[in-house]
Formats: structure tokens, C-alpha cells, sequence
């Protein structure tokens, strides 16, 4: 799962990281109000840890402007605030759930577990599927009307992507963190490389499923032989 930690509390934060990367959970931190909305804004994650009290933005100001801008990303906060009306306030302004420190990390991972559940997309092994291809996550093999073949990581994660959210498009930015990681110093040209190398897998196993470009903005996954 890929969970972004905002948290100004650096000692927690390393903690908390090292915690989660056992789980194998891909972890991106940020110790900033502002720096945090900018990541939440980018829709890349499936999971925000959000404290309430960072420096240059309240989380909830960030949680109310995330959600005013549509994105829906389960959200856990976690603060000292623990009154009856902080978690009411907490609760309404969108979070998912809400933990007072301190916690048991054993805790927080059943939460975060619970709301992988309830969402049904992030089992660690699981197989994608769409049109005339599946996709199994846990060995990264595509399969497809004349066969089946292993991915590269990257192009298994670009796979994963596209499958996770068909006929849906996808903002280049997007692409860029889900694949690489908000922090990756990656230029764009990478993307359509590896989006060439996908659409050959494609072809290679059989499928008519297409990759298309949407010029300015970014790709597509389209099963352009729906009747």
C-alpha cells in the first residue's frame, strides 16, 4: 500500500516508517501542512496518516481542502486532541478514523488493515483484471488470449496502475508518483518509454486493449473492442 505520512514530529515519523516499510507498505513523509496538501492533492496514495497539528496548515484545513477538491483517499489522524469533540471534528471534516497518541503501532496497523477491507483494493496478492488480459500483482505475471508473460517491476507497476482504475484517465503526474514515487527525481520521457514497452506486452500476449494517449493530459486503459 502506499501510505503518505504527514507528521511534524520526526522522531514518531522515523518510527512509524520503519514500522509500515515492514509491513511493506511504500512510505512517503512529510513533516509540513502546505508540502502535505500539495502530495494529498496529487491522488497518488492509498492511504494519508494526517496529524492534526502541523506548521503552516492545520490537518483538518488539509483534510477539508483535499476533500473540497474531490479526492476521496481514506484518511486515519492521528493527534494528542482526544476529546469527545476533537474526534467529532475530526470525523466531519472527512477522516476515515481517528487515533490519539500515543498508540500501539499494533493498533493502527489493524485499523489500516480494517480500512484495506472495507475499500477491497489492497490485498497484497490479488489478480487485476480487465477486458481480455488479467494480471496476477504478487508475481507479475500478464496473461492474455495467446499466453502469458513475467513484467519488469516497473512495468508491473505501471501494469497495476492502468488495471486499478480502467477507462479511467490518468494524469501524467499521477502516473509518476504511483510508479516511481512522489519524490523521484524521473524525467516524463520515462513515462512514455515504459508506456511503449507496456502496449508491446499487450500485444504480445494477445489483447486488443489499448493504451491510448490523451494529448496535454496523460493515458487511458480502453477496451476498444466493447461491443
Amino acid at each position: 500500500m502506499r501510505i503518505l505520512l504527514i507528521e511534524d514530529d520526526k522522531n514518531l515519523c522515523d518510527t512509524l516508517a520503519f514500522q509500515l516499510k515492514q509491513e511493506h507498505h511504500e512510505i512517503t513523509v512529510c513533516h509540513d501542512g502546505r508540502d502535505g496538501l500539495d502530495l494529498f492533492l496529487q491522488d497518488a496514495y492509498d492511504l494519508i496518516l494526517l496529524d492534526r497539528m502541523l506548521p503552516t496548515m492545520n490537518g483538518l484545513l488539509v483534510l477539508k481542502r483535499a476533500r473540497a477538491a474531490g479526492i476521496r483517499t481514506p484518511v486515519i489522524v492521528i493527534t494528542a486532541l482526544g476529546e469527545l469533540y476533537d474526534r467529532i471534528e475530526g470525523l466531519d471534516s472527512g477522516a476515515d478514523d481517528y487515533m490519539v497518541k500515543p498508540f500501539a503501532y499494533e493498533e493502527l496497523s489493524a485499523r489500516i488493515r480494517s480500512l484495506g477491507r472495507r475499500s477491497g483494493k489492497w490485498e497484497a496478492h490479488e489478480a487485476l483484471s480487465y477486458g481480455d488480459i488479467s494480471y496476477d500483482v504478487d508475481i507479475r505475471q500478464l496473461n492474455g488470449p495467446k499466453g502469458s508473460l513475467m513484467l519488469s517491476g516497473r512495468e508491473g507497476r505501471l501494469a497495476e496502475v492502468f488495471l486499478r482504475e480502467p477507462e479511467t484517465l490518468l494524469r501524467r503526474m499521477v502516473i509518476l508518483s504511483r510508479v516511481w514515487g512522489a519524490d523521484a527525481d524521473v524525467e516524463e520521457g520515462n513515462l512514455d518509454t515504459y508506456v511503449h514497452f507496456l502496449r508491446k506486452r499487450f500485444a504480445t500476449v494477445g489483447s486488443t486493449l489499448s493504451l491510448t494517449t490523451i494529448r496535454g493530459a496523460g493515458y487511458r486503459l480502453e477496451d476498444t473492442h466493447v461491443s
